[in-house]
């Protein structure tokens, strides 16, 4: 069972996006199992058209935040189960999400203040729990640990519904798939023909007579070899590509440095493989050269693009390590869970930044004034109003509120304001 975890700005359009048919059509009669709306009814939310109605109850605690609000206050973990086991129940789905929701602090068990929930399902083996950062008494989900809180809460499941391998196969898939010795050499001889030795096989012979060569069978045994009216060029780009494609048949090739093309052909990128981290070394100079912070923001960006960031495609390129590695070898489930938690790390520490990008556009500006960046709200509708119903907890959060800024106006007014001077 995995987790990913993900953060978004727009309630109202990711449900319309996971009730909707999915960018591959793959999503079938969505359905909600389970959720927690605090005092507003959820309950009967079962048909597309109720889905404004869903979100209002959703962002109700964000919307009560105002200008306060996060960039990007919803959060969204996608669960998958384990394809070659059977699915999981609505009801075992739905206890699934209520054992995340606890781990990672989003609605812990007994807690008014819990952040609001849902859980629903649409397609098999899968399912999404989308819930607001914002608890009910105004303050924040901090998900530092989010990440990591749900792939071990995974793991637990997982183990409890014996889900998670116990013995490995007699014979692993690494033997299974051995290919056999000796390597397979490609060289020059002195009349300047080139020989390929060692293709004792069937497919490394069809290999190499794919690539051009011509099978030579006498007492010395089965070779390969290229005419010696081959011109030089030619030898060096057909045995260069019957090396590649023996390779790729995971065969070991001792290739002649004369015969090899990689070395002759210069790299466009003198850092080869490196290149990305190069690219990020940029990123970070520009950085240090931020005259100001919308300078700054612009050069953090790169890092922090919900899309196109460095930091997106580190994630992504942990997560597809994790999953091919699944792909080649089942029994390395994991090192596969370790390159999937390491995605969700970064995850993680996305999570952390979304709301950044306005503030590093202030550094280095004088602050704003209170009265500037107040807002007033326009009368509520009836539907908003059951979804923006404050729950007693937060009713009291606010009266405990009123009663500080009562105490701070009095001393305010007892104490005449100090001019201000040097910081120290």
């Amino acid at each position: 069972m995995i987790a990913h975890l993900q953060r978004a700005s727009d309630t109202a359009g990711l449900l319309s996006y996971l009730y909707g048919p999915g960018e591959r059509g793959i999503h079938v009669s969505p359905w909600l199992i389970v959720g927690e709306g605090h005092w507003a009814p959820i309950e009967p939310l079962a048909e597309p058209g109720s889905l404004p109605y869903l979100a209002q109850v959703i962002d109700a605690p964000i919307d009560r935040l105002g200008a306060r609000a996060p960039a990007r206050p919803t959060w969204v973990c996608s669960v998958r189960s384990d394809p070659r086991r059977p699915d999981l129940t609505d009801a075992q789905w739905a206890a699934v999400a209520r054992r995340l929701v606890s781990a990672t602090g989003i609605a812990p068990d007994g807690d008014p203040n819990a952040c609001r929930w849902i859980a629903l399902r649409n397609q098999p083996r899968q399912m999404h729990v989308v819930a607001t950062i914002t608890r009910e008494d105004g303050s924040l989900h901090h998900g530092y640990r989010d990440a990591f809180r749900l792939q071990t809460e995974c793991r637990r499941i997982a183990a409890e519904l014996g889900h998670l391998a116990t013995a490995s196969h007699p014979t692993s898939r690494a033997q299974e798939t051995s290919v056999p010795a000796p390597p397979i050499t490609i060289s020059s001889e002195f009349s300047g023909s080139v020989v390929a030795k060692g293709a004792n096989d069937d497919l490394s012979a069809m290999i190499l007579k794919h690539a051009g060569f011509q099978q030579i069978q006498d007492w010395h045994g089965r070779r390969h070899r290229l005419p010696t009216t081959t011109p030089v060029a030619d030898r060096v780009a057909i045995a260069s590509h019957a090396a590649e494609m023996l390779r790729a048949a995971r065969y070991g090739v001792d290739l002649a440095p004369s015969l090899d093309t990689a070395p002759m052909s210069t790299p466009a990128n003198p850092l080869g493989h490196y290149a990305a981290g190069a690219a990020l070394l940029q990123i970070t100079d520009r950085i240090r050269s931020a005259e100001n912070g919308e300078d700054l923001r612009r050069a953090v960006d790169q890092l922090l693009h919900p899309e196109r960031g460095a930091v997106e495609r580190v994630r992504e390129a942990l997560e597809a390590a994790g999953e091919h590695i699944n792909d080649l070898d089942d029994e390395a489930y994991a090192l596969a869970d370790r390159f999937g938690f390491a995605a969700e790390f970064v995850s993680s520490a996305q999570s952390e930044l979304v709301d950044s990008e306005d503030e590093l556009r202030r550094v280095g500006n004088p602050p704003q004034s209170q009265t500037e960046t107040r807002t007033h709200s326009s009368d509520l509708s009836a539907s908003q109003s059951a979804a923006l119903a404050v729950s007693p907890a937060a009713a009291k959060a606010e009266v405990v509120s009123a009663v500080g800024t009562e105490f701070t106006d009095a001393r305010a007014a007892a104490y005449p304001p100090r001019a201000s001077g040097p910081r120290r």
